[in-house]
């Protein structure tokens, strides 16, 4: 993907660009109020999910193409550009017959190659010059999320980007899809001209955690956020915990703060806040660590096992001794490390034994 073209050439746009508007497309009320209102804010490309693939069954899938007459009169009264997320042959070329401008493809369908190859194929199809963004997929696969944008670009599209919007992980955490930065630190680093969007509001699940990310995404030069944001949130029929209104995200877009790649003082925080994040993450795989050893010290407590297991500790700390080494990594420091961690799995499950952790 080396002759790539800019993604939205009819506009003067600098960065960050900025993609806003509601998770689903519910009424033609509800998308004139929030595309005029960010229209006003100077917002040049508004987002609608038209058709919403959902979890579980039962739940919203999506207005429908009945809602693409108004992303069309979202275009005609604001002159905003237009976008939707497409899945298949189908929403492609009703998309492109209502005139939008930008479509992407979501986590779950960039995880199916033959759901992108169908996308890829009726997008060459049409003939049509149109920008394409790729979600990363659900699960933290760069190959897959690669790929999928191969096969984009092999059907002749050229105004291609991608947007990271985190990754699922299983047990509770800080964020509804974890950031795991490092997998679009290593896209940028593969091509460094293709376009990298960060959606916050995928990322965190909770409106008031998207500036703090928005900002993360800027200071590692991503090119953009897409961000969704709704008339009324809390009345919205999906996703509404991580919507918020165009006035909130005026606010949020005013206190970014856009850093000068050029500057080393900058690069320099730029390293130490991925170091950060990093030390976020140790910290819930941590305490999900914890939370099983409790699971195992309730399992000791019921069958009168033993709290420390001396030959199931000294296989471990070989193993990860070794594995370590293979990883640049000391052996006292991984040992160390290690020490420690088992200290405190001890101490949780001697509590559970003795009664006093009611975990």
């Amino acid at each position: 993907m080396e002759d790539l073209k800019p993604l939205f050439p009819e506009l003067n746009l600098s960065r960050p660009i900025i993609i806003a508007g509601p998770c689903s497309v519910e009424s033609e009320e509800q998308v004139m109020k929030t595309a005029k209102e960010l229209s006003s804010n100077g917002i040049r490309i508004f987002r609608g999910g038209i058709w919403k693939p959902r979890t579980s069954p039962g739940g919203f899938e999506g207005i429908g193409e009945i809602g693409l007459p108004w992303l069309k009169k979202v275009k005609e009264e604001t002159g905003m550009l237009i976008s939707t997320e497409v899945a298949n042959k189908a929403h492609v070329e009703l998309a492109l017959n209502a005139g939008v401008d930008m479509v992407w493809i979501g986590a779950r369908t960039s995880a199916n190659p033959f759901a992108v190859q169908e996308v890829a194929d009726a997008l060459k199809e049409s003939g049509k010059d149109i920008a394409v963004l790729v979600k990363n997929p659900v699960n933290p696969d760069l190959e897959l999320w690669i790929g999928a944008m191969k096969r984009i670009y092999n059907a002749g599209i050229r105004r291609i980007g991608a947007i990271h919007r985190g990754f699922s992980t299983y047990g509770k955490h800080l964020y509804r899809n974890m950031p795991q930065w490092h997998i679009p630190i290593e896209l940028q680093r593969r091509y460094p001209s293709l376009p990298i969007f960060c959606d916050p509001s995928h990322i965190t699940g909770k409106r008031e955690l998207i500036s703090s990310v928005a900002q993360q995404a800027l200071d590692m030069n991503f090119d953009g956020l897409i961000i969704e944001s709704h008339c009324d949130p809390d009345s919205a029929w999906s996703d509404k915990n991580q919507q918020i209104t165009p006035e909130v995200l005026n606010v949020i877009l005013n206190t970014l703060v856009v850093r000068d790649e050029t500057s080393t003082t900058e690069n320099l925080t730029s390293l130490r806040q991925q170091i950060d994040r990093i030390n976020d993450e140790l910290l819930e795989l941590l305490a999900k660590r914890m939370r099983i050893t409790c699971e195992i010290g309730q399992y000791k407590k019921e069958h009168k096992m033993p709290v420390i297991q001396q030959n199931r500790y000294n296989d471990l700390m070989e193993r990860l001794v070794k594995n370590g080494e293979e990883l640049g990594m000391s052996e006292d420091f991984i040992k160390n490390i290690l020490a420690a961690i088992h200290e405190e799995s001890v101490r949780q499950q001697l509590e559970i034994v003795n009664g006093k952790n009611k975990k």
